[in-house]
């Protein structure tokens, strides 16, 4: 069969609701010039992807190592790039990615990644027995990103000599950044479209649940007594999934019942009889004849069912707001204000905090770049603070005035710099001794460079520092962790933003007083072959992806694909272990290599750092792995 009836075949199959299992292995093969969609795509879409400047937008290799389920999503409703790619007629769709995926060479096998690590039948009960070791993105509903080395088995000393456990490869992924979880010897694995449970004492697979596509981090908990795993796939279908036998317990959409919902980039929290899912809808694109129309909101569902309980939304629709742009096309507004992160529970407030990004059209709220805290019972704001007001960016927002797009919010205010200075982490809720009295606090990172420590019970600004000028990349990316004495600021700063003075490092501060403990400078490293390895070596090696504290280590990657172990207390560099190599495989997956470690990347279980190596987006290294390093013997 040809590749492009495959793919052709499989898109309209979407269309129908089927599943499509895409079966095409990543490679660096040139698409066929010869077919009608090179033109669609020359017209439409090398602008951005051709353009190297542009960090922003995927590059055209990148693009074509990406399987059709994953490009026919990203230009449908709910998609990236639905808003660019609105006009296209479905067959031009179609010939688009048949095109994108035609220099692709097909697997060998069929089946999923987890396949060949089935365990023999006599040897699949999942045991629970042990340490909950990682079982939430935030290490805990307060989003500490701190883990005992109690419960994970490993001390800041077994940071100093790593070496890698195993890997397992990912053939349709190139980003590997959904965050697993891990109860006693099970790591419960979300990757190409399947989940896993995963014994790591015997290196196999117990079961598989095909849940769909997702990047969610997973997260695990009681519910009705019953060991379950929650996730999300598509754009917000929460699962239920029975964590002893990968049954679904149930499936619910969490988009909100008002408004154009969206997608959930962070993964749910479970407290109590509660699940919060925040929706990172933001009408960012800017494109189509409206801009723009998204918005951010935050669903709670019950947990025994996944129903409808309450949900807030970060503005009100959005409207014609007066202005046209040189096309001629009316905008809406109010949009963005984007939830991209996991939340925090204050169980003392009976509060749940949210964090949120920019505005993306006129007018702007109150709601953008700030933290929000909600009532935890009924959705309600308790008190919102906003650490930039009229920030009002999308991707029409290139360059410089007479460079940006006819929806840049630049052409109708001189006066907005429309930066992107999102909240892309969690706050974290603490509790330090401040003027000689307990205090609770929240802490958090922004693009901007800032990190922020506000009154967890009227969220005034205690204290904030501002490492760098910030960038819509980082600044702060990802996200803080911190020890419950220290914040640790992770600064990204990618040079092909043409940012001043780049800081690009790690940067500790103490949280009840503000004042510096240490820094890490990065610097680029494209010696030795490494500059072939990675994407834009001398640009890319800043720190994005949230850090994590292990006992009193730090744990933080780089977008050169490093993983850097300090001591948290001195700075002093345990270990680093470059990820941007090959890798052999234990399920057999060829050519797997690591790439750059970004967004939800760091995690650790069971005696393990479990390490999603590979990032694709914004020009950066590819990558296909799970990577478990562990103390050398």
């Amino acid at each position: 069969m040809k590749l492009t009836m495959r793919v052709a075949t499989a898109t309209i199959a979407l269309l129908a609701g089927s599943a499509f299992s895409p079966a095409f292995a990543q490679n660096a093969n040139q698409p066929d010039d010869d077919l009608p969609g090179r033109i669609i795509y020359e017209e439409n879409c090398a602008a951005c992807h051709d353009n190297p400047a542009d960090t922003r937008a995927a590059s055209f290799e990148t693009l074509t190592g990406m399987t059709g389920e994953q490009i026919y999503a990203a230009i449908s409703e709910g998609g990236m790039m639905e808003a660019m790619a609105g006009h296209l007629e479905m067959s031009e769709k179609i010939a688009l990615i048949e095109y994108l995926v035609s220099g692709q060479t097909p697997t060998s096998g069929e089946g999923s990644w987890a396949e060949p690590l089935m365990c023999a039948a006599d040897n699949r009960t999942v045991d629970l027995t042990g340490d909950a070791s990682f079982t939430t993105f935030g290490v805990d509903t307060r989003s500490t990103r701190h883990a005992s080395a109690e419960d994970t088995g490993l001390t800041t000393e077994d940071m100093r000599d790593l070496q890698v456990a195993w890997a397992i490869g990912f053939p349709d992924s190139q980003n590997v950044s959904a965050a697993p979880a891990t109860v006693g010897n099970t790591t419960f694995i979300n990757g190409d479209g399947v989940l896993a449970a995963f014994d790591t004492q015997d290196e196999c697979v117990k079961w598989t649940y095909a849940g769909g596509m997702s990047r969610s981090p997973i997260t695990y908990g009681k519910i009705d007594g019953v060991d379950t795993i929650l996730y999300v796939t598509g754009t917000a279908d929460v699962h239920a999934v029975n964590a002893l036998t990968g049954e679904m317990l149930w499936e619910a959409s969490a988009q909100p019942r008002r408004g154009d919902g969206g997608r959930v980039r962070s993964g749910v929290v479970l407290h109590n009889d509660t699940i919060i899912v925040n929706i990172s809808a933001s009408g960012v694109g800017g494109g189509g004849n409206y801009c723009c129309t998204g918005h951010g909101s935050v669903t709670a569902l019950n947990a025994a069912d996944g129903s409808w309980k309450w949900e807030w939304h970060t503005m009100e629709e959005a409207t014609d707001n007066g202005l046209i742009n040189s096309l001629g096309q009316m905008q809406r507004g109010p949009s963005g204000a984007p939830i991209w992160t996991q939340a925090t529970i204050d169980e003392t407030r009976n509060q749940v905090i949210v964090t949120s990004g920019e505005n993306t059209s006129f007018p702007a709220t109150r709601t953008s770049d700030a933290i929000i805290a909600l009532d935890l019972d009924t959705g309600e704001p308790n008190w919102i603070f906003q650490a930039m007001e009229n920030d009002i960016w999308n991707v029409h927002c290139r360059g410089d005035d007479s460079t940006a797009g006819p929806n840049c919010s630049w052409h109708w205010d001189d006066e907005n710099i429309g930066r992107d200075f999102d909240f892309g982490g969690a706050a974290a809720l603490t509790t330090v001794e401040i003027d000689g009295e307990p205090r609770d606090v929240f802490v958090a990172g922004q693009k901007s460079g800032h990190v922020w420590v506000l009154d967890a019970a009227a969220g005034y600004v205690i204290w904030e520092r501002q490492i760098g000028n910030g960038t819509p990349l980082g600044g702060n990316h990802w996200g803080i962790a911190i020890d419950g004495e220290r914040v640790f600021l992770t600064i990204n700063d990618p040079v092909s933003y043409g940012t001043e003075n780049p800081v690009p490092g790690v940067y500790t501060f103490d949280i009840a007083t503000g004042e510096p403990v240490w820094e890490y400078l990065a610097e680029p490293d494209c010696e030795n072959g490494r500059g072939d390895m990675v994407t834009l070596c001398e640009q890319k090696y800043g720190f994005s992806a949230t850090p994590l504290v292990v006992d009193g280590a730090l744990i933080a990657g780089t977008l050169d694909g490093k993983v850097f172990a300090f001591d948290g207390a001195t700075g002093e560099i345990l270990s680093v272990t470059d990820t941007a190599v090959e890798f052999d495989t234990i399920n057999g997956v060829e050519g797997a290599r690591g790439g750059s470690i970004d967004s939800h990347a760091v995690n650790v279980g069971n005696g393990m750092l479990l390490i999603g190596s590979g990032y694709a987006s914004f020009r950066q290294t590819a990558g296909n792995v799970l990577v478990a390093l562990e103390p050398a013997e």
